[in-house]
């Protein structure tokens, strides 16, 4: 995979409008950038235990991407596997974190392996990882077993 700068966040203020903003429908298209959805999903399970992640973030994107002229079909849009491996896979990190605050963790999440792009690769075959199905239901890891 390309290798891309890590964009750290200088606020925690920042983080939360972005999730904010992301669940609001008001964030714009551009800002919805690979850290913003890694950010997002940590800041949601820091400081919303109203939200069930698993449960309640697919719908949230779903809703976002359309609003921003998206559409979720087979080829575009909302992916659940790779959604519910990341509430995974953060949640893990969320819970084992030594740090207290919002911005570190969300900063230490960014310079994690977790935060690779090609992170999910390590479990998926990209044939698997970009099937149909993968993209419309769970769908378990054929390369290896997801041990967090």
């Amino acid at each position: 995979m390309t290798d891309h700068p890590i964009r750290f966040f200088a606020e925690a203020a920042h983080v939360r409008r972005l999730g904010l903003a992301m669940l609001a429908c008001t964030l714009p298209k551009e800002e919805w950038t690979h850290e913003a959805h890694l950010s997002t999903c940590l800041w949601l399970i820091d400081e919303r235990p109203d939200f069930d992640c698993a449960a309640e973030l697919p719908g949230a994107i779903m809703r976002y991407n359309e609003s921003v002229g998206g559409q979720n079909t087979d080829s575009a849009g909302y992916h659940e596997t790779l959604t519910q491996l990341y509430v995974q896979g953060i949640g893990w990190f969320a819970r084992r974190c030594a740090e207290q605050d919002l911005l570190s963790r969300v900063n230490a999440l960014l310079a994690s392996p977790l935060a690779a792009r090609d992170w999910p690769l390590r479990f998926y075959s990209k044939d698997r990882l970009f099937s149909v199905e993968a993209r419309r239901g769970w769908v378990e890891p054929d390369v290896s077993p997801i041990l967090l």
